[in-house]
């Protein structure tokens, strides 16, 4: 009356070992993460210096790219090209970006115990929220 099943079912029993493809750790998941959005910041803050290069922006970048390298395994991260010339909105809308992004970032640092990471985060979002604060009070 049925037909047997004649190929293997693609629902594994809870606790029976698969290796039917490769499993990451929660860390390992978490630090890939963490990469994504620091990648991520480092793009956007990478656009900023090329429309109002500062020094405190240089160091930020130079501080995420050994982040980057070192949840990467050694991979540095690619950098974004300069960009053309500034403009007001544009600006600000950057780093609105960016603080978005190092928030996300402060919080898998958070997760997964990454103090260094987790600072710089912290210290980034502040940073681009002072960029936007005065530009802010002065459209008012």
């Amino acid at each position: 009356m049925y037909e047997p099943i004649r190929t293997k079912s693609v629902h594994t029993m809870a606790g029976a070992p698969s290796s039917d493809f490769p499993h990451r750790s929660r860390e390992e998941e978490l630090d890939i993460q963490l990469a994504g959005h620091l990648a991520a910041l480092l793009a956007v803050t990478d656009e900023i210096r090329a429309l109002a290069p500062s020094a405190d922006l240089d160091a930020g970048a130079d501080r995420l790219t050994e982040q980057v390298t070192r949840l990467r395994g050694g991979s540095a991260p690619v950098r974004a090209p300069a960009a053309s010339a500034p403009h007001a909105s544009r600006l600000v809308t950057l780093h609105r970006r960016a603080h978005a992004l190092a928030g996300r970032a402060l919080v898998v640092a958070a997760s997964r115990a990454d103090t260094a990471a987790a600072i710089l985060s912290a210290q980034r979002m502040d940073a681009h929220a002072l960029a936007v604060e005065p530009r802010e009070l002065a459209t008012r």
